[in-house]
């Protein structure tokens, strides 16, 4: 049974940084992509960021250069470091992977103000 369990949201303001986790469990991790999505509220659903088994990552072009996605296979654990955070940056961040479907965390809020 995979569980995915984010951390590390919380109130900041513009400028400011967070790092967010997200601990994976019942997969083989390191054989994972791993995905960071985003959703605010009255938006559809949005991805932030990917980082391959190899650790290859791919951005959205609106976290570009202030985002940083990245994974420790031993901790089966993903991280994304945001930085300059801005108040659209605001919504519940997901991280997602794909075994027998799509597999998605409860989400952690992150909240930027102005």
């Amino acid at each position: 049974q995979v569980q995915l369990v984010e951390s590390g949201g919380g109130l900041v303001q513009a400028g400011g940084s967070l790092r967010l986790s997200c601990a994976a469990s019942g997969i083989i991790f390191s054989l994972k992509t791993m995905h960071w999505y985003r959703q605010a509220p009255g938006k559809q659903r949005e991805l932030v960021a990917t980082i391959t088994t190899s650790s290859v990552t791919n951005y959205a072009d609106f976290v570009k250069g202030r985002f940083t996605i990245s994974r420790d296979n031993a901790k089966n654990t993903v991280y994304l470091q945001m930085n300059s955070l801005k108040p659209e940056d605001t919504a519940v961040y997901y991280c997602m992977l794909t075994h027998f479907g799509d597999n998605w965390g409860q989400g952690t809020q992150v909240t930027v103000s102005s």
